[in-house]
């Protein structure tokens, strides 16, 4: 009885094996490598770095305790006098301080908004802790913006931007790959609604389900579907040149990029130049402070410029998209075969 022989040909050689396998690690070690440097490099050693605080006073003696701490922080700290509790008040309100103190012999008072970053509070807190320390009393911290009941470290809104993140650049990765056969105009419109619902996703679980989000619910959505509309159009533009490149370039933008610089953790008085500057422009900034604009600050201290930020982040991705249209029309894309398709949802939903 005679068998079929094997073709040899059918089967790929050890090396080929292993050349595939080696091409699909790159991905995986660059995340690895683009992660540990951005996230450590942001997050690893926050020092205050032009920390925004006043002395409260127009007495002798607040003007020398201003100058004192001044003198002795150096670059750390930026302080000022004010003249009056309601000019503290004021400038915390419109975010342009971290912490306001107020002398007193017997009861020091530190006027803070935790709104605006609870870790840029704790370290103003520091800094009049150690002042009153040496006079022998304890230091009051007076609160102005008090946190949602679901968000009491006021870190709540960076873990809403975190689910809307990873729910658009995901999304991306599906909609370039499955829906490759369709038109350009399409694949637009698909990742439209699909941001739609990532942001409904996100406010229903930050709102009812865990009250990060106490008030201002339609505002703040209307944030998260600018923010997650922008991802989805730069990631949908971006997959025409990229293909299976396109995660990894999702990677960089959003995550490595962005959850670092959103203010999130740390605002920019607590990180290094570099992340403090992307924290001006950058997209995830911009849905961070907007939203702690709209919950903590009615609506005032710069939220125009952060939804802004949005806008033009989302006309960025309109432009992206339009260049891949063109790039599409003069048949210069490769269409992916089925396995590279699939290969990339893989990738894609794994990461």
């Amino acid at each position: 009885m005679s068998s079929t022989p094997r073709n040899p040909a059918a089967a790929p050689t050890l090396g080929h094996s292993l050349k595939h396998l080696a091409v699909h690690l790159i991905t995986p070690l660059l995340m690895c490598l683009g992660m540990a440097l951005a996230y450590q490099g942001a997050f690893h050693q926050p020092e205050p770095h032009h920390l925004k605080v006043a002395v409260v006073g127009t007495t002798p003696q607040a003007d020398g305790l201003a100058q004192a701490i001044r003198a002795k922080a150096g670059d750390a700290l930026d302080v000022r006098t004010l003249p009056d509790r309601a000019a503290a008040e004021q400038q915390l309100r419109d975010r342009e301080l971290v912490g306001a103190f107020v002398p007193d012999a017997r009861s020091p008072e530190l006027l803070v908004a935790k709104g605006n970053s609870d870790t840029s509070v704790v370290a103003a807190t520091a800094v009049f802790t150690t002042v009153t320390d040496k006079q022998g009393v304890p230091l009051h911290v007076t609160n102005l913006t008090p946190l949602a009941e679901g968000d009491p470290t006021g870190q709540g809104l960076f873990f809403l931007l975190v689910a809307l993140s990873i729910g658009s650049y995901a999304s991306v990765a599906v909609i370039g790959a499955a829906g490759a056969a369709l038109a350009m105009r399409v694949r637009v419109l698909v990742g439209v609604a699909v941001s739609l619902v990532v942001s409904v996703i996100g406010i229903v679980t930050a709102g009812p389900v865990f009250h990060v989000v106490d008030h201002s619910h339609a505002a703040v959505w209307a944030l998260g579907w600018l923010y997650s509309a922008g991802i989805v159009l730069i990631g949908i533009g971006l997959h025409s040149f990229l293909k299976r490149w396109t995660t990894l370039g999702m990677m960089v933008l959003f995550v490595m990029l962005n959850f670092t610089s959103s203010g999130g953790i740390y605002r920019p008085e607590l990180q290094n130049g570099f992340f403090g500057t992307l924290h001006g422009f950058w997209t995830g900034a911009g849905f961070q402070e907007g939203a702690r604009s709209i919950l903590y600050f009615d609506g005032g201290a710069g939220l125009g410029g952060h939804v802004a930020t949005l806008v033009v982040w989302l006309l960025l991705g309109g432009a992206v998209v339009a260049a891949a249209a063109l790039y599409e029309r003069r048949g210069r894309r490769e269409v992916e075969t089925a396995v590279e398709a699939e290969e990339e949802m893989e990738e894609a939903v794994a990461v």
